[in-house]
């Protein structure tokens, strides 16, 4: 979600602040702003849409103090507006905020009550004027600031600076993951959405947990926890200065991180297999595996889809059944858990709200807190018992990639692990399935040759539809949703995917000369089924697009379908390698319909609040 920069600098930070911004659009946004200290006084710059627009007003009016906050916003309460923009100010205090004051409305009242007049329809602006009035009535910023915290209702990260105290920040947290970057050593002191936020600064990090108030001199920070007490936090060495975030000779992140998919699910399978004895090699697990019973998946979005693929792994190949939400529904579900039990959270971010709260839960249900995450230093992975790390690297586009195949990648893994600890899978098992998956980076880089073919079948069929309807069985129907959710999102076409086997169930009727039904049917023991619900489509004169491999290409000799041809794998790792086509799908479509494809409307890259 938004994106938050402060700097207790020894030199003007405008600068550095906006460039630390610009590490944090790929969480999308629709304003930004930055405020410093001039003189002593806070002064502002917004602009309503993107940092080049904030940039330019900078250039008319530079900043030139050396403390300063920094924000992007993506609006929840009030319109995308200048106005809007953060920082908000009032009194002597200035105020970012990422997340949502659940109670902004009552705080509002009693704040108008007292006679503050409001200047934006923001809940953050509440969070400004009540320290504002606690200044008033002759707390200084320090303790306005802790004396407001506890009445703040829902989730926040915030950062705040103060007239004529050059040397204070101040931040707190309670949901979204907020870091204190250390320069103290230069005098200098920084505060960040993420550590990425903060590479180009520091590479020395503090996370705040829930409930921390920290305040900021140019010489350190002081900690105090959810009731006022003095705390330390833990530094750590983040490793994010080290990957570079930009777009390379490619047009678009998500093209690059399309590209990227070979070697970066090549990085993460080694991480997980001997390959010098072609066996798995799983970090030790905190609990027997071969006693679970049962596996519970929680993950959003695309993260989920990589969950709903581990199922059928899981329960193939251990033998065990597995539960799996959507987090939003998890949390509020009340699930009944088996102490000693296993719980698995899948995240890109590490820090997605709804997924991090279903965590507590089960942490309090006794279970074995598992989590799958690109981000080793976030909220999900320290409060994870047995920690599984993607290596995709950053992943900047909002619509996910390389988070996904390497998730499936570890899935996968994981799956086969408790599978052989439970006596399910034999020795030589292993070694065929762990072969399977050693060869899955070469074939998706063979699948990257057929781009120019992809990008004329979307030309042909899906740059002027309306809707889409993607299918497929087994393991190939999360991919058909995975394929809808990518078209959707990127595009803005709407895409459906659905079990082959549910077509006559309802979607049949949608199908007509102008629906375009893109069906996933590799040559495997479904493979007749869904290729006769492909007929079903074909009557109806719906245009039909089949990813499928030699065998299930020769089989299907209509003209009227178009074929896009995979090489031959093991049904394993179709949903890696199958997956790369309906990612370009999107993207050429997308392209070639003009839209954002990085920072598609209305969508975020990190949901840190619900």
């Amino acid at each position: 979600m938004c994106g938050i920069v402060g700097i207790l600098g020894t030199e003007p930070v405008a600068d550095d602040i906006v460039d630390s911004l610009r590490r944090l659009e790929y969480r999308g946004y629709d304003s930004a702003g930055v405020a410093t200290l001039e003189d002593g006084q806070v002064t502002r710059v917004r602009a309503e849409g993107k940092l080049k627009n904030l940039a330019a007003k900078l250039a008319a009016q530079p900043l030139s103090g050396h403390t300063g906050i920094g924000h992007t916003r993506w609006a929840t309460h009030g319109a995308p507006t200048e106005r809007n923009a953060h920082p908000h100010t009032a009194g002597k205090v200035a105020v970012v905020h990422n997340g949502i004051i659940e109670n902004f409305r009552e705080l509002r009242d009693a704040l108008s009550a007292k006679g503050v007049n409001f200047e934006t329809e923001t809940d953050s602006e509440i969070v400004a004027q009540a320290v504002a009035a606690r200044m008033r009535d002759g707390l200084d910023p320090v303790a306005a600031v802790k004396a407001v915290i506890p009445s703040l209702e829902g989730a926040f990260a915030l950062a705040f600076i103060f007239d004529d105290h050059p040397d204070l920040m101040m931040a707190a947290r309670n949901g979204p993951p907020l870091a204190i970057g250390h320069g103290e050593a230069k005098g200098q002191m920084y505060i960040g959405s993420d550590a990425i936020a903060l590479a180009s600064l520091t590479n020395e990090i503090t996370y705040l947990e829930d409930g921390d108030v920290a305040v900021l001199t140019r010489s350190g920070v002081e900690i105090f926890d959810a009731v006022d007490v003095p705390i330390t936090r833990p530094r750590s060495i983040s490793e994010a200065q080290v990957y570079a975030i930009d777009k390379g000779n490619h047009r678009h992140f998500m093209a690059k991180e399309i590209a990227e998919q070979p070697e970066v699910v090549g990085y993460t399978l080694a991480r997980y297999i001997d390959l010098t004895v072609g066996r798995l090699a799983m970090p030790e697990s905190p609990v027997d595996l071969s006693t679970i019973n049962r596996l519970t998946i929680t993950a959003c979005g695309t993260a989920y889809l990589a969950g709903l693929t581990a199922k059928y792994w899981c329960e193939r190949f251990a033998r065990i059944p597995v539960d799996i939400d959507v987090a939003s529904e998890f949390r509020y579900r009340e699930i009944p858990l088996s102490p000693g039990g296993m719980s698995v959270f899948i995240s890109q971010s590490g820090e997605t709200a709804d997924t991090l709260a279903s965590l507590r839960y089960c942490k309090e249900g006794g279970q074995v807190i598992t989590s799958v995450v690109n981000v080793p230093e976030s909220s999900i992975a320290r409060e994870s018992d047995l920690l599984l790390p993607t290596l995709a690297g950053p992943e900047v586009s909002v619509a996910s990639t390389k988070a996904f195949t390497c998730q499936l990648a570890v899935l996968a893994c994981l799956s086969i692990v408790i599978g052989r600890a439970k006596n399910v899978l034999t020795e030589d098992d292993e070694d065929r399935l762990v072969t399977a998956l050693v060869e899955a980076p070469r074939l998706m880089n063979d699948v990257m040759a057929l781009g120019p073919q992809i990008e004329a079948i979307c030309r042909e069929i899906l740059l002027h539809a309306s809707h889409a309807l993607f299918l497929g069985r087994g393991t190939n129907y999360p991919l058909a949703m995975e394929g809808a959710l990518k078209l959707k999102e990127i595009s803005y076409i709407h895409a459906e995917g659905y079990a082959a086997g549910e077509l006559k169930h309802g979607p049949i009727a949608l199908v007509d000369k102008d629906m375009p039904v893109i069906v996933i049917a590799p040559f495997d023991r479904v493979f007749e089924k869904t290729v006769s619900n492909m007929e079903e489509v074909a009557a109806r004169g719906g245009k039909i697009i089949l990813i499928t491999d030699q065998k299930g290409a020769d089989a299907v000799s209509s003209e009227a379908v178009s074929k896009i041809v995979m090489p031959d794998m093991p049904a394993t790792i179709t949903p890696l390698v199958y997956a790369v086509p309906l990612q370009l799908m999107a993207y050429h479509t997308a392209v070639m319909r003009g839209t954002d494809v990085d920072q598609p409307r209305n969508l975020a890259k990190s949901v840190t609040v619900e």
